[in-house]
């Protein structure tokens, strides 16, 4: 049924609607009313004559979404769940078990359960797969099964989830759940901080500062603040954190946009917490958003050291448009520039290719820094200083998007043990048992190549080249499909650190994951040396 309502005939008419409800359409008026009584019409039509009964809410829930999915990702309707699932991420607390849950169509899946939340307290580990709530199966309900999970405070919930084969059933406590935006923050060496921000809600400006101003107290003379993985958040909140360390009055990001009300400079507007101290802002390919106004703000206003992998490149600012029945729009309005001037938006969403795939920006524009740095747009936030091991490539986030990473980390811990955090390690021989992991899963990546050669014989061409070319062909695909699980070990280094995290979680909890770090990632271990020569940290920001 959801078919049958194509992009061809309803998303020209709901486009029309949804600019009526946002209200900043200029085209011709009548043409604006003519479209919308077509569809009107259409859809009155297909629900009364269709052969079969339908269901209206899906049809219009799907056209919508269809509609949506040709502009940008971030552009999205939201109903009354999505509405107050937006609100609780924003506002950083709700009610309900205190894990990650990732939804399958049979089963939901514990990512992360938080330390001495209901669902730690109940048993329930990384990679349990829960397939009962209550009386309700997963597999028999048809919305999102993480609802299911949430309720009022010292409320029950019977939970049956299989391990490791077995099946098991336990009773989760809802409680009150508060999501820190500062999960963590200690000091790296005598007079080095470290605080990790691992996203912008409302509560990570004041997080920040506190966790500031106790490591300043505890003889913090230097800071390292951790946005790697932060997807971003409020943009009210990147400019309250900026305004830790930049005097107020100072200008953090402008937005632009078609719409003259959303064309806004902002600045900070408080007093900084310390605007000398020496800073570096680490940053990966998972800093995006609210993350690289940050990043980019500090790196053109030369007030801090940006050490890390470039950033995601995310430059467009999305505003919640209330609609009716309790929905939303979440609609980008605009773009954002940093200080200097440049967009950092990697994907651009409204000139695709062939395949109707976001262009990835390839020519860059060049700006400068205060100091006069040179700094680039369009393909996120390039650090000061690159980090190898922390570059995404596509054979590992094949490996983290197919749960690869996340399946060997719940193995590993139901066949090793752990002491303790300082003697944790993860070997050569560790690295050659995820290797066979690999080659005896179902783990299918394919290269660009592959997929050139698959589409480069097809159909007549099969016929034209003859029995002899198809062999050599197939022989060819067969052999690129072998190297591919030597591209292992050429990015060893990048795929060790993905699964070091997610074994060190299952033990250790993320607080332990961060603890770790301090004695042992890369990126930090730099900029704690870096800020050690003052001269060095002086000489890259002038």
């Amino acid at each position: 049924m959801k078919t049958l309502l194509s992009k061809k005939v309803l998303l020209p008419a709901l486009a029309v609607v949804m600019l009526v409800v946002g209200s900043s359409f200029k085209s011709d008026f009548f043409e604006i009313a003519k479209q919308i009584e077509i569809f009107t019409t259409l859809f009155k039509e297909l629900n009364m004559n269709y052969v079969d009964e339908t269901n209206p809410a899906e049809l219009m829930d799907t056209a919508i979404k269809n509609m949506l999915d040709d502009l940008d990702p971030y552009t999205k309707f939201l109903n009354e769940q999505d509405v107050e699932a937006y609100k609780i991420n924003n506002a950083g607390e709700y009610s309900g078990i205190g894990s990650v849950v990732r939804s399958y169509d049979s089963k939901l899946v514990i990512i992360e359960p938080y330390k001495g939340y209901p669902a730690d307290k109940a048993g329930l580990k990384a990679g349990d797969e829960i397939i009962k709530i209550g009386d309700i199966s997963i597999a028999d309900f048809k919305d999102d099964a993480s609802e299911l999970l949430k309720g009022a405070n010292n409320t029950s919930v019977e939970v049956t989830y299989k391990r490791q084969g077995k099946t098991n059933t336990t009773v989760i406590e809802r409680e009150a759940i508060e999501v820190d935006a500062v999960p963590f923050y200690s000091m790296v060496d005598e007079n080095t901080g470290y605080i990790v921000l691992s996203r912008f809600n409302a509560k990570a400006s004041s997080q920040t500062r506190d966790a500031l101003r106790d490591l300043k107290g505890k003889g913090a003379q230097k800071i390292i603040l951790d946005l790697r993985s932060n997807p971003g958040g409020l943009l009210s909140e990147a400019i309250n954190v900026t305004n830790l360390f930049v005097p107020k009055g100072e200008l953090i990001v402008t937005t632009k946009s078609k719409v003259k009300k959303f064309n806004r400079e902002y600045k900070t507007n408080n007093q900084p917490v310390d605007e000398d101290i020496p800073l570096v802002v680490l940053v990966n390919g998972g800093s995006a958003s609210a993350s690289e106004i940050v990043s980019g703000s500090l790196q053109d206003l030369d007030r801090a050291v940006i050490i890390g992998a470039r950033s995601f490149g995310k430059g467009l600012v999305q505003r919640p448009l209330r609609l009716t029945y309790g929905t939303q729009l979440k609609v980008t309005i605009s773009r954002y520039y940093t200080p200097s001037g440049r967009c950092i938006q990697s994907l651009d969403y409204w000139n695709r290719d062939e395949e109707g795939k976001a262009v990835k920006t390839t020519r860059f524009n060049e700006f400068k820094t205060r100091n006069g740095r040179k700094v680039e747009d369009g393909g996120g936030v390039m650090p000061d200083i690159e980090i190898a091991a922390l570059k995404t490539n596509a054979l590992t986030r094949a490996l983290l998007t197919n749960n690869v990473v996340f399946d060997f980390a719940t193995s590993y811990y139901y066949q090793n043990s752990a002491g303790s955090i300082e003697d944790f390690s993860f070997g050569r021989s560790d690295f050659e048992d995820f290797k066979k992991y690999v080659s005896q899963s179902n783990f299918n990546f394919e290269t660009g190549t592959e997929k050139a050669l698959k589409e480069a014989i097809t159909g007549d061409d099969k016929a034209i080249y003859g029995a002899d070319i198809l062999d050599s062909y197939k022989t060819l695909l067969a052999e690129i499909n072998a190297r591919k699980l030597n591209a292992l070990e050429t990015y060893q280094k990048e795929i060790q650190i993905n699964l070091q995290d997610e074994i060190i979680k299952r033990y250790f909890y993320r607080e332990g994951l961060y603890q770790y770090y301090l004695k042992n990632d890369e990126a930090i271990l730099t900029a704690a040396g870096l800020m050690e020569d003052n001269a060095k940290y002086r000489s890259i920001l002038n």
